[in-house]
């Protein structure tokens, strides 16, 4: 199935159709500030599997999640005053920040050092569904199994085909995957430099 949004004229409608097929376990390929994603219910150990086999990932690599403000982010990890000040300066925006978890979050969904990535993408669609749904939602791009990602919610529909429940088509978004940089322990790291500007971190 896919669903047409356009970002600025969302229907509240169109977004409930949405999150009622992730809530029954359902897989959606959503659109990010950074490139499209394929995402589940993170509460959803069966939906998560079969992200993995989309995905064709093993089950030791975590995926990251997509929380809809900085209220949320604390509920998922341990948040100390400097990386609040940090999330507040950055988010939402292209970055994924890496945290340690809370217990909150599945187990499944931790590093082995008990570490969780987390985004609030600069997108409307992300950031209403996240909000509707009421918890985050896993984030992996949607890319070919050579690593290419895809812009064109079309094409992806045509490579990915019955895996996915749902697509939500918002146009085509050039891929630039996230910059990602590690805050555990307040010591900035730079993990990836992709489209989130890193040099303050660098310095």
């Amino acid at each position: 199935m896919i669903i047409e949004i356009n970002p600025e004229r969302i229907r509240p409608r169109q977004i409930s159709q949405i999150i009622s097929i992730i809530s029954r376990g359902g897989i959606v390929v959503y659109p990010t500030d950074t490139c499209y994603g394929i995402g589940a219910d993170i509460f959803n150990k069966k939906a998560i599997e079969r992200v993995y086999q989309i995905k064709r990932l093993p089950r030791t690599t975590p995926f990251s999640f997509v929380c809809s403000g900085l209220s949320d982010i604390s509920r998922y990890a341990h948040v100390t005053d400097y990386a609040y000040r940090i999330l507040k300066r950055f988010l939402p925006g292209p970055y994924t920040f890496i945290l340690e978890g809370s217990r909150e979050v599945p187990k499944m969904m931790l590093t082995k050092r008990h570490t969780v990535g987390i985004r609030i993408p600069d997108h409307p669609v992300c950031l209403a569904m996240v909000k509707e749904l009421g918890h985050p939602l896993i984030s992996a791009s949607a890319d070919s199994p050579e690593g290419e990602i895809w812009s064109d919610p079309r094409e992806i529909a045509r490579e990915l085909g019955k895996q996915v429940d749902v697509i939500v088509d918002s146009g085509l978004i050039s891929p630039n995957p996230s910059s990602v940089v590690s805050l555990v322990d307040d010591e900035p790291v730079v993990i990836r430099k992709g489209k989130g500007d890193v040099s303050i971190f660098e310095e």
